[in-house]
């Protein structure tokens, strides 16, 4: 198998690690035994593959390097967000001094040179830490040349600023394997489809987050794009499902508890009441699909509000009359019946798996 991506060799490295540890448990547990040759001869192919995978991607091969990893990864988040604001409040410091010239040079060359800082990081750094620290501070670079341009020349706000703060990010993001840069793009992107859509229903663009619905067809987007293949990039299928089930379920739960805001032509109480239905059935369907599928994230997402709405009714329902004590009673028995019901759920998953393998 040819690997071509630093997930991939990633991947390949924790197997690895996963059989090395496997081997050795059945080993002392007197299972089976392999002979030195044998034993000599798989240990030289893992070093030697080890090696080669670490010196081409620059993964981390044992658990101390992945420590120290996500403490680097911690270290450049932070050093992006503080670069990403110097520059905002450098901007802001010193831009009353300088000419209008001066100020739209600034405006393009800015994330011009850290759009062309990121390439050169990226090729002459393997690990991709700094090429996505200078990615983050390039994309913040965009965002602050087109408000300054609207403020220099008086251009009416539109949600299509948006859409190329979007694509910007989409590019580096998958330029440099930034996950950081994918969740911008797709809140970009969500922001400028949610505009759109509140425009299309008659509203100014500035108000669709008056209107929770708005983000019903970005979150329908975002999940249709899950589906693109991204083998190569570490976790941006995860992310987009994500985030389309957040950009569902929050506008869901608050139409649930404030049917007003609503643009179905009923009255509050019956529009709360459909959307709670909503909630609770497509939650439960999250659940099913991702067990089905094996998506854990979608599984927890599913999980996580299926017992908000849950809890939401029951606090409607009973928080006025029934005892406090009663009250959190009820609760607690509720998560242990979920506890049980998930339970069997596993163990149903489980038999069947071992069907399928028999």
């Amino acid at each position: 198998m040819q690997i071509k991506s630093k997930a991939e060799a990633q991947r390949r490295a924790d197997q690895i690690g996963h059989f090395q540890a496997e081997v050795a448990l059945l080993e002392q547990e007197n299972i089976f035994s392999l002979q030195d040759s044998q034993r000599s001869a798989i240990a030289d192919y893992h070093q030697d593959l080890l090696t080669q995978l670490a010196s081409a991607f620059d993964i981390d091969v044992n658990c101390r390097e992945k420590q120290l990893s996500l403490g680097m990864k911690i270290a450049s988040f932070l050093g992006a967000l503080g670069l990403a604001a110097s520059v905002f409040f450098l901007f802001y410091q010193f831009w009353g001094r300088f000419s209008t010239t001066i100020q739209v040079v600034i405006l393009i060359t800015a994330p011009l040179l850290a759009l062309a800082a990121t390439q050169y990081a990226s090729h002459r750094e393997k690990t991709g830490y700094f090429s996505k620290l200078l990615g983050l501070v390039s994309f913040a670079c965009l965002v602050l040349n087109l408000s300054m341009f609207g403020q220099i020349f008086n251009i009416t706000p539109t949600p299509n600023a948006f859409l190329v703060w979007a694509l910007f990010a989409f590019i580096i993001a998958y330029a440099a394997d930034a996950r950081l840069l994918l969740a911008a793009g797709i809140i970009c992107l969500a922001s400028f489809l949610s505009a759109k859509t509140g425009t299309w229903s008659g509203c100014y663009w500035i108000s669709f987050g008056e209107r929770p619905e708005n983000f019903f067809p970005a979150a329908c987007v975002l999940f249709l794009l899950s589906f693109i293949p991204h083998h190569k990039f570490s976790g941006f299928t995860v992310i987009y499902r994500v985030f389309a089930l957040l950009l569902f379920f929050i506008p869901v739960l608050i139409l649930s508890n404030w049917g007003a805001i609503s643009y179905l032509e009923l009255d509050a109480d019956s529009i709360e009441v459909i959307y709670q239905v909503v909630g609770f059935v497509f939650s439960a369907a999250a659940i099913w699909l991702g067990i089905r599928r094996g998506w854990p994230e979608v599984v927890n997402t599913g999980n996580t509000f299926f017992t908000i709405f849950l809890y939401t009714k029951f606090y409607d329902w009973w928080w006025d009359w029934l005892p406090k004590y009663l009250f959190f009673l009820i609760i607690g028995l509720t998560a242990i019946v979920i506890l049980l019901v998930f339970k069997r759920l596993r163990r149903s998953y489980n038999n069947n798996t071992q069907e399928a393998a028999a």
